[in-house]
């Protein structure tokens, strides 16, 4: 990966990772994909169990933060179960470069999808050259 990507790691970019949380609940880390484009960053993240209003995406600082708690939907009293569901939390050092501000997410069938556009300043030009 190049050194200057939109994902490049804390260690990589010799930033201080901060503390996730300091709570003791237990949190599910959810299954993300991040894809960076000329446009900007596109992530998706797994969530299932969880109420579209009860999403809480943020960016604070160059962090995204997404936390969501998911609830069972099951009616009467579970006999035997192999999974829990608890609260989801996931949090990413993203680049100051990113205009937040424009920033995009929608929530269809327990898929988060995140959209951060470039900031028009990040983005490659091309300088015409004048002759004469």
């Amino acid at each position: 990966m190049a050194p200057n990507s939109l994902t490049e790691r804390n260690d990589e970019r010799n930033v201080q990772t901060r503390e996730e949380t300091r709570s003791n609940e237990r949190y599910i880390r959810p299954a993300v994909n991040i894809v960076e484009t000329e446009e900007g960053l596109f992530l998706t993240a797994d969530l299932p169990g969880v109420a579209k209003g009860d999403i809480d995406v943020n960016v604070e600082k160059g962090i995204l933060t997404i936390t969501a708690p998911a609830k069972s939907t099951l009616m009467g009293t579970p006999v035997y179960s192999e999974f829990q569901l608890g609260n989801y939390y996931r949090q990413f050092t993203i680049p100051e470069s990113l205009d937040h501000e424009k920033a995009k997410a929608d929530f269809v069938n327990g898929i988060l999808t995140l959209r951060i556009p470039k900031a028009e300043i990040a983005k490659p030009r091309r300088i015409e050259v004048q002759i004469g």
